[in-house]
């Protein structure tokens, strides 16, 4: 806490709730708050706001319990489709707790809770925060959300080394009836670690969808000096995708850079198409059928 947060903790009641009232001071938990900052924004990263409250519920929650699925990713750094909605200093944390332990059948206020076994491999420690295990958590959101949404999350803590292939299917074994787990194996079978943001792992849910070949992933075409590394690669119908974020079309230099290599791209003999975020997820049959008609300007019928 900061001098300006000790001394809200401690001031008269009757200021105390005056201030609530008036959005200068935000409870996260019976003794704790946080001052927000300029246009009532939580001062300092959403992110770390979040742990903060994250931090408080559990201590209030009891040892049995583990913070888990999108909160848990956040302590982690597992990436999320979607953004949790709510404020972050008051929307309710996640946390499991085993059927058995104390308090199991009652939930406390900002608490979302849900029963189920913590075999003790399911659980670690990160930032002094009691939480699930990135295998685990990946488990649990596959198990509760679309099969896009357990992409983004599995090829994120395989690239970041919170788990391995194994550390997935051995957890989804240990789960083996609960609902979702089906999807859930399904998506550790699919994930991969080379896919290195969230845009390119949804990337490769819309490929799949869309009936496509799988790409090789951060591919080498050519020299590294000719051509370079390419996101997607199907080097049988030599057509290349490039998944493009916003800062490669607000910058001039790599706008200028990204049309040389297209062009030694395509001297070279590749198809090469170019998709945004909002054409992913708005129009995506526009995405798979303008890679299909790549295929066939490279002379080849998948």
């Amino acid at each position: 806490m900061t001098a300006a947060e000790l001394w809200a903790a401690n001031c008269p009641r009757s200021t105390r709730r005056a201030l609530i009232r008036s959005g200068e001071l935000v409870p996260i938990r019976r003794g704790m708050y946080v001052v927000p900052g300029p246009g009532g924004s939580p001062r300092g990263a959403d992110r770390d706001q979040r742990l903060v409250r994250i931090a408080a519920v559990l201590t209030a929650a009891g040892p049995e319990s583990a913070v888990s699925h999108e909160d848990a990713a956040l302590v982690l750094g597992i990436d999320l489709l979607d953004r949790p909605s709510g404020n972050p200093l008051t929307a309710p944390v996640r946390l499991t707790r085993p059927p058995g332990a104390p308090g199991s059948r009652s939930s406390k206020p900002g608490v979302c809770l849900r029963l189920a076994a913590l075999p003790p491999g399911h659980v670690t420690v990160r930032r002094g925060i009691r939480v699930t295990s990135g295998a685990r958590t990946v488990a649990d959101l596959a198990r509760a959300n679309s099969f896009a949404a357990g992409v983004v999350a599995a090829d994120s803590a395989l690239r970041r080394g919170l788990a391995s292939k194994a550390e997935l299917r051995a957890v989804i074994a240990d789960c083996a009836r609960w609902p979702g787990i089906p999807r859930a194996r399904a998506v550790a079978d699919f994930s991969d670690e080379r896919s290195e943001s969230a845009f390119e792992s949804l990337a490769r849910v819309v490929f799949r969808d869309g009936g496509l070949p799988s790409p090789d992933l951060q591919v080498w075409v050519g020299s590294e000096t000719a051509a370079g590394r390419v996101d997607f690669l199907w080097r049988r119908y030599r057509t290349i995708a490039e998944a493009d974020g916003v800062a490669k079309y607000a910058n001039p230099l790599l706008a200028r850079a990204q049309l040389g290599g297209d062009s030694r791209l395509r001297a070279a003999g590749f198809e090469v198409v170019h998709f945004g975020w909002r054409q992913l997820t708005l129009t995506p049959a526009q995405v798979v059928a303008a890679i299909r008609e790549s295929f066939q300007r490279a002379g080849c019928r998948p």
